[in-house]
């Protein structure tokens, strides 16, 4: 909870900030608002809403591919470069787990990015890995522990990686190797031998590997280690219809079925992305809605998962069958100068597409993993909107995204949300233009009993406003929830408007071969919980 100055006027405050007048009833369902529902001079006093004073919001990428992974090509540098090209401030290198990378890659990724974290200082870099999680399928791992990062990672890799323990299938004793390793992490991080470590969940749903008891496992084995998911995954230009791309490809890589190792409690829709996110975000009432009903953290994220970028140079050299086995790593990659349409994986690089942003409250390594930790993070794609902000204030007291907000029963909590439109083209050559904002509500009953639950009844949206839009805008809205009696959560997202299931305002499934990303955009912000005594 933000609490605001001690001795403001509590109605001076609500003045100030326009939102006196502003108050009214919830709207029904998917009602749309008035383009302004606030005065858009009045922002520099939202700031005491959406804690403009304390946090500065940084763009980044968990989930990043070099030539140290068996299935990818970049260098470190590489990698670094065009991050910064594309606007990223952190950025996390992501090698595979494999019996070849422990074995001779961990080192040689930390001195390169040690080497290029000096050629690029305005970009704060991590070496962490894709965890192959026993039981399941991949996540990302990342922490500090200075000099001592590679030793480590290695550490983790050969105790807890189902690549080098053979711990791969969904068995019992498996998904309990996994929650062993995250209570090593735990442990690592009071002993102070490692410092604010971070796991997330990557692409939960590809392959529909991770039961939702397993993330209920994790999530609460070390509550503030294993944070949230990726709301959308990586591979965002892998669907792109032709002559742009295969016309074969998904978008995330998305275009699975069940599996021998897959949970069969998820529907085929499970195993398709909509608009460009993950099925257990995009459903309201879903997954993850469910995950929040328990009035637990649990964050969603976006990233590249870049290994061969489309429209780069560059190509792989050919190298003899085993190399990677013998070498743990590829040579570096030859500029071609041809553009590349179909690379074995069509991803984009760190920040072209996907943005993770993350409010600090300084620009260093330890203000980034604070404010993953603290769910301060909105995600965008194609950047559909160059800033969101999003806020819930009763009383004297305020709460932004990842916070609680604490208030008395009966009170009436309004719920504040700001975005800045876009104004310039994206990669798709055309300035997008954000359509509709949606509040996402719904109440929390607790603890499931349940723990492959995957439902939230009740979460519904509540409200959706429509900007008038023009480049660059800032556009404010609000909705009050009168006289609040139970908890509940909220939270916001935003799309181009370009495709909904037919007749509603939900996304509708990606089409395997023919979904131009540029050609469904989204953004989602992280929510807040009301706690209500």
């Amino acid at each position: 909870m933000n609490s605001e100055k001690p001795g403001v006027d509590r109605r001076g405050f609500l003045k100030r900030a326009g939102l006196v007048s502003a108050a009214a009833a919830g709207a029904p369902l998917a009602a749309a608002a008035p383009a302004d529902a606030l005065d858009l001079n009045l922002d520099l006093d939202l700031g005491l809403v959406f804690g403009r004073d304390r946090y500065r919001w940084l763009a980044g990428d968990h989930h990043i591919h070099t030539q140290y992974s068996y299935d990818a090509m970049y260098t470190v540098d590489g990698i670094a470069t065009d991050a910064r090209r594309h606007g990223a401030d952190w950025a996390v290198i992501t090698d595979h787990g494999h019996a070849a990378h422990e074995k001779s890659s961990v080192e040689r990724t930390n001195a390169a990015i040690r080497a290029a974290q000096r050629e690029h200082p305005d970009l704060l870099l991590w070496q962490g890995m894709e965890w192959n999680v026993p039981g399941a399928e991949h996540a990302t791992l990342f922490f500090q522990a200075g000099a001592d990062q590679a030793a480590k990672l290695r550490e983790f890799e050969r105790a807890f990686d189902w690549r080098l323990t053979g711990t791969e299938p969904g068995t019992p004793d498996n998904e309990a190797l996994a929650v062993k390793a995250i209570r090593w992490l735990a442990a690592e991080e009071r002993a102070r031998r490692i410092h604010a470590p971070v796991v997330v969940i990557n692409h939960p749903l590809r392959n529909g590997r991770i039961a939702p008891h397993e993330i209920r496992a994790l999530r609460d084995a070390a509550p503030g280690i294993v944070i949230g998911m990726e709301g959308a995954p990586g591979a965002q230009a892998d669907g792109f219809p032709k002559p742009l791309g295969s016309g074969g490809g998904a978008r995330g890589g998305y275009g699975n079925s069940p599996g021998s190792n897959s949970w069969p409690g998820f529907p085929e829709s499970a195993y398709r992305t909509y608009g460009g996110f993950d099925w257990s975000t995009a459903t309201v009432g879903g997954l993850w809605d469910s995950l929040l009903a328990e009035g637990k953290p649990w964050w969603i994220t976006s990233n590249s998962d870049s290994h061969y970028n489309r429209g780069d140079t560059h190509v792989r050299p050919s190298v003899p069958d085993g190399y990677y086995d013998e070498h743990g790593g590829y040579p570096d990659p030859i500029d071609t100068g041809v553009p590349q349409t179909l690379p074995p994986y069509a991803d984009f690089a760190p920040a072209e597409f996907s943005r993770t942003m993350v409010g600090v409250t300084r620009r260093s390594h330890e203000g980034v993993l604070e404010g993953l930790r603290a769910g301060r993070v909105w995600v965008v794609h194609g950047g559909l909107a160059q800033e969101l902000e999003f806020g819930a204030y009763s009383g004297w007291s305020s709460a932004t995204m990842g916070g609680r907000l604490r208030v008395r029963r009966g009170s009436d909590v309004t719920v504040v949300v700001s975005a800045k439109l876009a104004a310039r083209p994206n990669g798709g050559g055309a300035i997008p233009r954000l359509a509709r904002l949606d509040l996402v509500s719904g109440p929390v009953t607790g603890p499931a009993a349940d723990r492959d639950t995957q439902t939230a009844p009740g979460t519904r949206v509540v409200r959706s406003f429509e900007p008038r839009w023009a480049p660059g805008r800032r556009v404010t809205f609000r909705h009050t929830f009168r006289d609040v009696r139970e908890p509940f959560f909220v939270r916001t997202r935003g799309t181009d408007g370009k495709k909904h299931v037919p007749g509603g305002i939900e996304p509708s499934a990606d089409v395997i071969g023919q979904s131009n990303p540029f050609e469904d955009l989204w953004l989602y912000g992280n929510p807040i919980f009301v706690d209500v005594r």
